[in-house]
């Protein structure tokens, strides 16, 4: 039920009310409270699980799709040095606005012969790997990194534990809370665990609309804490994934309006959105020293799941 709908609903409740209340001599505001409760409980239970559904999208834009689009120009480099190459996770150098930069992110497929080359934007260790070195590099060269978080989760099965998933991302979170250039962190789809952490640290963070981030999936949520996986629409309202509700909470910088039905639809114009907020976010953050860069980048990081009554 669209946001419109639900405003029409609340008012003739009020209507009635004022009838009832004011005509009739009784009082029913309890009741009428209870009813609008429960329709904006479900309209969010019901808006949470369609911003999961439009992150899965099968025709959202992936990252080399926003590469190509707002990049003028750019290399895609390939391999950890160490064990192999990872399709799920994609990286190299690009030009964006006439400044050389380093992309890495998850890497999807647009079909199932694609996502299974792809495993699914479910990266391998050498795909977290791969990542490091490109950053470490970026470092060298003073590129600014820009890394797009679109995956439900790093790769759980027995290879990548024999190869150390678990120490590759660890490696990572410690690498890039240290790096001495400026990193935009892009949440473009499903932002999955630490999946999704393992390429996200860093000083500014952009999420699109219909884009998801937490610590599991609804489904896992709902098996683990719900015991019950048919109840992941519900376990999507009580995870605060949302774009919005990252931002309430401080987590994410600036969420960006999907035009349309979504970036799917839309996806030239998602880009353009995209472009711009980055660029943002890499003036200002170009003109900070690298002292205050690092320091606020931790603050940032350790203020992260911090309460306060």
């Amino acid at each position: 039920m669209d946001r419109a709908k639900i405003e029409e609903i609340k008012k003739k409740i009020e209507e009635i009310e004022g009838i009832s209340k004011n005509e009739l001599g009784i009082d029913i505001s309890k009741d009428l409270k209870s009813v609008i409760e429960r329709i904006e409980g479900g309209d969010r239970q019901t808006g949470a699980w369609r911003r999961v559904e439009l992150a899965r999208h099968s025709d959202r834009p992936t990252t080399l799709d926003y590469v190509e689009m707002i990049f003028e120009d750019y290399i895609e480099l390939h391999g950890d040095r160490y064990f192999g190459d990872d399709p799920a996770m994609v990286g190299g150098v690009g030009i964006f606005n006439g400044l050389p930069v380093t992309f890495i992110g998850h890497q999807k497929g647009k079909n199932v012969k694609e996502n299974i080359r792809r495993n699914f934007g479910m990266a391998h260790p050498e795909g977290y790997r791969k990542a490091l070195r490109l950053a470490l590099q970026a470092e060298k060269f003073n590129r600014p990194i820009i890394s797009f978080l679109d995956t439900p989760g790093a790769f759980c099965g027995i290879p990548a534990e024999e190869r150390g998933i678990g120490r590759a991302i660890a490696e990572n979170l410690k690498v890039f809370s240290g790096l001495k250039v400026p990193i935009v962190v892009v949440i473009i789809g499903e932002g999955g665990s630490g999946g999704a952490l393992g390429i996200g640290v860093g000083d500014f963070f952009i999420m699109l609309e219909n884009a998801v981030y937490s610590v599991i999936s609804p489904e896992g949520f709902a098996s683990i804490l719900l015991r019950d996986a048919s109840k992941a629409k519900e376990a999507a309202s009580l995870m605060k994934l949302t774009a919005e509700d990252l931002k309430n909470f401080g987590i994410i910088d600036r969420v960006i309006e999907e035009p349309g039905e979504g970036a799917h639809a839309e996806k030239e114009k998602t880009a353009s959105l995209l472009k711009g907020a980055i660029q943002d976010a890499l003036t200002t953050l170009r003109k900070k020293s690298v002292r205050s860069l690092l320091k606020e980048r931790r603050k940032k990081l350790f203020s992260i799941g911090v309460y306060r009554e």
